[in-house]
C-alpha cells in the first residue's frame, strides 16, 4: 500500500463529505431505533461563518456523530432565520445603492427585492458549514419564513390571541431610530459610557427663586410635564402646591411628591418626561400628567417639541446645553458614567417611546418553563446558568412582539371600516369574522385593512423544535411523535432569554412537554487579549481560511481543546496548528503500522503479549472516562483524554513495545491486535476528527462499498483491571529511570545494560522493561553491585552496573561539583534555621518547608558521597 508521507486534508475532506452525502448517512427517518435529535440554532440568512458558529456547530456535530455510532437514529435539522431587522437593513442598503428608497416602493415590491436577496445570500452559511464537516440532514433544511413555518407562526398568533394572551395597546417600548421599529428588552444592549450630568435651573412660578434638576438628557426637557421630589426630603417641603418653569420651554409644570425619587441622586429633584422614560411614564399615569412625544421615529425633534424641530437628538443635546448656558439656566456640568441602551441589531442608542404595539402576556407561560429548569427536567450545562434563567423568568415582562418592518410574518389582524379589528389566519376567515362582528354581510375583503406590522423574528424561532417537525399544523404526525422532545440544544448564554426560555414556554404550551432534554451553553470565542472576536475589532480570523490552512479536523481540534462548557474560549491560531500536528501524529502512526511486514510463522514475543494485555485495559479505562465526560457534557475533557491516550500511551508506549526490530517482521497476532486498537482509536476520535478518521479507517482494512466509520459501532469498554494498570505505571517509572540514567551518563541506547532489583518487583513485566530499555537481564539481588548507579521507584531500589561504560574521572568531577552545590545550599538553610529571630517570627508552614529542604539536601549529599566512594573503588 502506497501511503503519502504527509497528511493532506485537501485530498481527503471534499471526497469523504461527498461520499457521506451520496450514501445518505446524514438522513434520518423514523424507525425502531432510539432517536437522537438536535435542531440547529438557525443562523441569520444575512450571516457568514464566524468563529462562534464554528464552535457551536463543531460541538453539535460531535454529539450527532457520536449518537450515530452508539446506534441511535441521529437527526440534526439545519435551517436559517429570516432575521427581520438585519435582513431588511441589508435590502434597504442594496436598494439605496441603486438609488431606490424603501418609501418609494409598495410592500409587495419591496418583498420581491427581499426574497431576491434571500435567494442569493440565504444559503451561504449552510454551504460553509459543510466545509466544517457538519453532518446535518440537508434534506430537512428549513427557513423560518417557508410555508410550514409561516403557517405555524400565524396559527399560534391567532390561538394566543383567542386565549387572551395577545393584546394590542399603547405602551412604553424600546425604539430603534435607525431600523424604525420597536424592540424587546432583550434586544437592548447596555454599554458603560462617559457622559455628562447637566444641572438645570427651573424657576419657581411667581417667585424669584429656582430649583436645580440634574439630567443626562437635557434635550428631553422639551417633553417635561412635572418635577418630582421625595415627600421625605425636608429641602423641598416649601414647594408643596407650587409650579416650576421648564427651562427654555417656559412651560409651567407642577411639583409632585413621590417616594420613587432618590433623595441622594443629583439634587433630589427629578424631571418627569412621561413620553420618554418608562419610570416617568408610570409617574405620569399615577398623577395624570400630560404626555408630550417630542421625538419623530427617526430620532429627530417633532413638532410637539416646540424647539429644534427636525434636528437630530444628539445635535440638540449639544446645542441645548449652549442655549441653557447662554440663558443662565445651566448651573453646571459634571462628568458622569452611566449605562446607555443600544439596539443589538443596528448599534444605535435606543429611545424609550410610547407606541401602539402588540404584546404577549408572559407570566402564565413562564410558570411551567421555570419549573422544568429548576427541577432539572431540562438540564443546563453548566448548571450555573439556572440562576440567570430563574431571575429573568421570575421577573418576566410582557413581550412586545410587533415590529414596524415589512420583511417578516405579517400580523394577522384586520382592521374594520368603522373601527376595531379581527384576528384570523387568512383574509377569508377574517372577512367571515368581520361580517359576524359588525353585522354587515355586505362587507368585502377590500373593506379590510391588514395590520402593516410584522412579528418579532423570535416569535417564529421560539416554535423551532416543534415547527421543524410540523407539530403546530399537524400535532400528532409521525415525526413530531418520534423526534420530539429533542435531545440536546447547543447555544450561547447570550440568547438564554431571546430563545431558550421562549422555546421552553412554547413547548409546554403547545406540546405539554419540554422541547429538549439538555442545554449545552458554549462560551464566547475571544482573542489572546481576552477581547470578543468581531469584524469591527479586526481580531477574528476567517474560519474558511483556517480550514484551508490547517484542515477542518485541525480547526475542530483547536477549538475543542480549550472549550469548556459555558466558559469563554481563549482562541489562538496555534491551537489549530496543534490540531494539525495531532492529525500528522495519527497519520504517521498509521504509516508505521502499515509499514510492518507480517510473518505468519513467528511466535509472539512475550513483551508484545504483555503490551496487548496492558493496552486493552488502558483503552477501556479511557472509554469509561470519555463516556463519563460526555454524560457530563465535558467534551473538551473527553477529547483531551483521547488525545493523551493516542499520543502518550499508544504512540509513545504501546507501539514502542510491540514494533519489530529494524527490517524485522512482526508476528500476525500482535499485528492484528494493533490494527484492532488503531480501529478503536479511530472510532473514539471520529466525532471530533471526522475526515482523517474516515480516510484511515477505509485504508485500515479492505472495506465493502457503502461502509463508513460514521455508521460503525463506537468502541466499547471491557472490564478494567485497575491493579494491573497501576502496576504498569510502575513499569513506566522503571523505564524512565533507566533512560534518564543513560542520558545523564551518555550511554548510547544500542549499549545493552543489566538492571539490578533490590526489593519487591513484579517480574511479569520484565519482557517489556528489557525491550524498552535494551537490557540483557533483570536480576533480583540483596545488594547492588559495586559501582552500580541506583535510582528509586516507589519503595524499590534499582541499580545499573556501570562496568566500563562511564569515564570515572569525568563522573567524579561532576559529582564533586554537585556535592559542593548541595553543601552550600544546606549551609544556607541551616543558617536560616539557626537564626532565632527568623524561627520566632516565621509561620509554622515556612519553618516546616525549610526543614524539608534541610532533609532533602542531607539525603542528596549522602547519596552523592556514596557514589563518589563507589567510583573511587573502580
Amino acid at each position: 500500500m502506497e501511503i503519502a508521507s504527509k497528511y493532506d486534508p485537501s485530498n481527503v475532506e471534499e471526497k469523504w463529505y461527498r461520499y457521506w452525502v451520496e450514501n445518505g448517512y446524514f438522513s434520518s427517518k423514523p424507525d425502531g431505533r432510539e432517536p437522537y435529535t438536535i435542531v440547529i440554532p438557525p443562523p441569520n440568512v444575512t450571516g457568514v461563518l464566524h468563529m462562534g458558529h464554528m464552535l457551536n456547530n463543531t460541538i453539535q456535530d460531535i454529539l450527532v456523530r457520536r449518537a450515530r455510532m452508539l446506534g441511535k437514529n441521529a437527526c440534526w435539522v439545519p435551517g436559517t432565520d429570516h432575521a427581520s431587522i438585519a435582513t431588511e437593513a441589508k435590502v434597504v442598503g442594496r436598494l439605496a445603492a441603486r438609488g431606490i428608497k424603501k418609501t418609494d416602493l409598495s410592500r409587495e415590491d419591496f418583498l420581491k427585492y427581499a426574497w431576491e436577496w434571500k435567494e442569493e445570500h440565504g444559503g451561504i452559511i449552510l454551504r460553509q458549514l459543510r466545509k466544517l464537516g457538519a453532518s446535518c440532514d440537508w434534506d430537512r433544511t428549513a427557513f423560518t419564513m417557508d410555508e410550514i413555518r409561516s403557517e405555524s407562526v400565524i396559527r399560534v398568533f391567532v390561538d394566543l390571541y383567542d386565549k387572551g394572551l395577545i393584546y394590542r395597546g399603547v405602551r412604553m417600548v424600546n425604539w430603534d431610530p435607525k431600523a424604525l421599529t420597536a424592540l424587546s428588552d432583550e434586544e437592548v444592549i447596555y454599554k458603560e459610557e462617559h457622559s455628562k450630568l447637566y444641572y438645570l435651573r427651573y424657576r419657581i412660578e411667581g417667585e424669584d427663586g429656582y430649583i436645580v434638576v440634574a439630567t443626562t438628557r437635557p434635550e428631553t426637557i422639551l417633553g417635561d410635564t412635572a418635577v418630582c421630589v421625595n415627600p421625605n426630603d425636608p429641602r423641598y417641603t416649601y414647594l408643596t402646591g407650587k409650579k416650576v418653569i421648564v427651562p427654555l420651554v417656559n412651560r409651567a409644570v407642577p411639583v409632585i411628591r413621590d417616594e420613587y425619587v432618590d433623595i441622594d441622586f443629583g439634587t433630589g429633584c427629578l424631571k418627569v418626561t412621561p413620553a420618554h422614560d418608562v419610570n416617568d411614564y408610570m409617574l405620569g399615569e399615577k398623577y395624570n400628567l400630560p404626555v408630550i412625544d417630542i421625538f419623530n421615529d427617526n430620532g429627530t425633534i417633532s413638532e410637539a417639541g416646540g424647539l429644534y424641530i427636525g434636528q437630530d437628538r444628539f445635535e440638540v443635546r449639544t446645542q441645548i446645553a449652549k442655549d441653557l448656558a447662554a440663558a443662565g439656566l445651566l448651573e453646571k456640568e459634571e462628568a458622569y458614567n452611566n449605562k446607555v441602551g443600544y439596539s443589538e441589531r443596528t448599534n444605535v442608542v435606543i429611545e424609550p417611546k410610547l407606541s401602539m404595539q402588540w404584546f404577549l402576556k408572559m407570566e402564565e407561560l413562564a410558570k411551567p418553563a421555570l419549573k422544568a429548569v429548576m427541577e432539572d427536567d431540562i438540564r443546563f450545562y453548566p448548571a450555573k446558568f439556572k440562576n440567570t434563567y430563574r431571575y429573568w423568568m421570575e421577573n418576566v415582562k410582557d413581550w412586545c412582539i410587533s415590529r414596524q418592518l415589512w420583511w417578516g410574518h405579517r400580523i394577522p389582524a384586520y382592521f374594520l371600516p368603522e373601527g376595531g379589528f379581527v384576528v384570523a389566519e387568512t383574509e377569508e376567515k377574517a372577512l367571515t369574522l368581520a361580517k359576524e362582528k359588525t353585522g354587515h354581510p355586505e362587507l368585502t375583503a377590500a373593506d379590510l385593512r391588514q395590520d402593516e406590522d410584522c412579528l418579532d423574528t423570535w416569535f417564529s424561532s421560539w416554535l423551532w423544535p416543534i415547527s421543524l417537525f410540523n407539530g403546530i399544523l399537524e400535532p400528532e404526525n409521525e415525526e413530531i411523535r418520534y423526534y420530539y422532545p429533542t435531545n440536546d440544544l447547543v447555544t450561547g448564554p447570550d440568547i438564554i432569554f431571546f430563545w431558550v426560555a421562549r422555546m421552553i414556554m412554547a413547548g409546554y404550551e403547545y406540546k405539554k412537554e419540554k422541547p429538549f432534554k439538555n442545554v449545552y451553553f458554549t462560551g464566547i470565542v475571544r482573542d489572546k487579549l481576552g477581547r470578543k472576536m468581531s469584524k469591527s475589532l479586526g481580531n477574528s480570523p476567517d474560519p474558511l481560511a483556517l480550514i484551508e490552512q490547517y484542515g477542518a479536523d485541525g480547526v475542530r481540534m483547536g477549538l475543542m481543546l480549550t472549550a469548556p462548557a459555558g466558559n469563554d474560549l481563549p482562541f489562538d491560531e496555534s491551537l489549530c496548528e496543534q490540531g494539525r500536528n495531532f492529525n500528522n501524529k495519527v497519520w504517521n502512526a498509521f504509516r508505521l503500522i502499515k509499514g510492518w511486514t507480517v510473518d505468519e510463522t513467528i511466535a509472539q514475543p512475550e513483551a508484545s503479549a504483555v503490551a496487548i494485555r496492558w493496552f486493552k485495559q488502558r483503552i477501556s479505562r479511557t472509554i469509561e472516562e470519555v463516556n463519563d465526560s460526555f454524560d457530563k457534557y465535558r467534551l473538551s475533557e473527553a477529547l483531551m483524554d483521547i488525545y493523551k491516550l493516542f499520543w502518550d500511551e499508544f504512540s509513545s508506549w504501546y507501539l514502542e513495545m510491540v514494533k519489530p526490530g529494524y527490517e524485522q517482521p512482526i508476528d500476525r497476532t500482535t499485528y492484528r491486535a494493533t490494527l484492532g486498537f488503531f480501529d478503536d482509536l479511530l472510532r473514539l476520535l471520529h466525532p471530533f476528527m471526522p475526515f482523517i478518521t474516515e480516510e484511515l479507517w477505509q485504508l485500515l482494512e479492505p472495506r465493502q462499498k457503502g461502509e463508513s466509520i460514521m455508521i460503525s459501532a463506537m468502541a466499547e469498554a471491557q472490564a478494567v483491571d485497575t491493579a494491573y494498570l497501576g502496576s504498569f505505571e510502575i513499569v513506566k517509572e522503571i523505564v524512565s529511570g533507566v533512560r534518564t540514567l543513560r542520558l545523564q551518563k551518555n550511554i548510547p541506547n544500542k549499549e545493552a545494560l543489566d538492571l539490578e532489583v533490590i526489593g519487591e518487583h513484579d517480574s511479569h513485566f520484565n519482557p517489556v522493561i528489557e525491550k524498552m530499555c535494551n537490557l540483557s537481564a533483570i536480576r533480583t539481588v540483596k545488594e547492588k553491585s559495586e559501582g552500580a548507579i541506583p535510582f528509586l521507584v516507589r519503595t524499590t531500589e534499582y541499580a545499573v552496573p556501570m562496568g566500563n561504560l562511564i569515564n570515572v574521572e569525568e563522573e567524579l568531577a561532576k559529582l564533586k561539583e554537585e556535592l559542593k552545590y548541595q553543601e552550600g545550599f544546606l549551609k544556607s538553610v541551616l543558617k536560616k534555621l539557626g537564626n532565632e529571630n527568623f524561627v520566632g517570627k516565621a509561620p509554622a508552614s515556612v519553618i516546616e518547608n525549610e526543614r524539608k529542604k534541610q532533609a532533602d539536601a542531607e539525603s542528596k549529599i549522602k547519596s552523592i558521597e556514596e557514589s563518589i566512594i563507589a567510583l573511587r573503588k573502580k
